[in-house]
């Protein structure tokens, strides 16, 4: 009886007297269907999980949808409205009583002192502009 064999790049069944071996100079034996999975693994050097149309890529996708153990659930972050948007108005909600602690009193705006509001309104003088000195032999012809 003739030996089954599976091309080590898709999966798929090789028939008995089809397709193609390699072998590689340390001695793996590669065993392909067609010249496609031979060129996708050996001459192009794609992973069989990443190829689509692979068996090994479809075993690698139901683990995946499967899912392995959840994560912990962390705090969802909350959604931002944009300005652009009206914001619709929230039916009234009655307030929990809660003892009210005294909160400190809100501290005004600092005043800025008159003085340094005086020196900013007044102008600075301007820079006088310096005459440039003639040179002695133009002036006179």
């Amino acid at each position: 009886m003739v030996e089954r064999r599976v091309c080590t790049f898709c999966g798929d069944e090789i028939e008995p007297g089809t397709g193609r071996m390699y072998i590689k100079k340390d001695g793996v034996v590669y065993n392909f269907c067609s010249s496609k999975c031979f060129k996708n693994l050996v001459i192009l050097g794609r992973v069989p999980r990443r190829t689509t149309w692979t068996q090994y890529y479809a075993r690698e996708k139901e683990v995946r949808m499967k899912g392995g153990p959840a994560p912990a659930e962390s705090p969802k972050a909350k959604k931002v409205r944009k300005m652009t948007e009206k914001a619709e108005p929230r039916p009234a909600e009655p307030k929990p009583k809660v003892a009210e602690k005294k909160s400190a009193p809100e501290k005004a705006p600092k005043k800025v002192p008159d003085k340094m509001v005086e020196e900013h309104k007044k102008e600075k003088p301007k820079p006088k502009q310096e005459q440039k000195a003639k040179p002695a032999g133009e002036g006179k012809k």
